[in-house]
């Protein structure tokens, strides 16, 4: 199952602000910089642990519908089916009442009868579900822990850029950003 962001977060676990505070930086020469971490680093703890910390939409495309009637995606935590369509032989897209399928958030599922939707026209992505994901829309709704991970990371990246440049061997990421996200992962079979 392939997965595109199409909305990315509106917002960013960390104002440039905080993060200079805990970086110690008094100066603005480093502003921009420092927003680039952040979305980097909130980027690598999405990735690392397949959850959206800020509200974000997806598109999931599928080849054809699990027989279980059952779709679990790799990204979480699900909030939201917002659009499901499916490709007809004739190459039309057809709309799928997003009604038809409920987002079970217990076990970052998405549930329809399969006898109930439509079947897809042709073998290879033949539907396409947006779905919404994310702790919330604003970073007080991002759990704490990650927030630090975050955080724990722009300042790893900040401190050694310098490092980084000249080719010495620098952590991409510290054993302890690796234990805050731990328990966070999404783990696939």
């Amino acid at each position: 199952m392939a997965a595109t962001l199409l909305v990315p977060p509106a917002a960013e676990p960390w104002t440039v602000a905080d993060a200079k505070s805990f970086l110690r930086v008094e100066h603005e020469d480093d502003d921009v910089l420092i927003a680039a971490l952040i979305a980097s680093a909130r980027g690598q703890v999405e990735a690392l642990t397949r959850r959206g910390l800020i509200t974000q939409t997806w598109r999931l495309v599928l080849d054809g519908w699990p027989r279980d009637g059952r779709i679990a995606p790799r990204l979480a935590p699900l909030r939201a089916v917002t659009a499901a369509r499916v490709h007809d032989a004739a190459g039309d897209i057809v709309a799928i009442d997003v009604e038809r399928f409920v987002v079970d958030a217990a076990t970052n599922t998405i549930a329809a009868p399969p006898w109930s939707l439509p079947m897809p026209g042709r073998d290879i992505a033949g539907i396409e579900l947006d779905v919404t994901v994310g702790f919330g829309d604003s970073a007080a709704d991002v759990p704490d822990l990650l927030r630090h991970a975050v955080r724990t990371l722009v300042a790893h990246w900040y401190d050694n850029r310098g490092l980084a440049a000249i080719g010495a061997s620098v952590a991409m990421l510290p054993g302890s950003v690796s234990a805050m996200i731990a328990s966070y992962r999404v783990l696939s079979l």
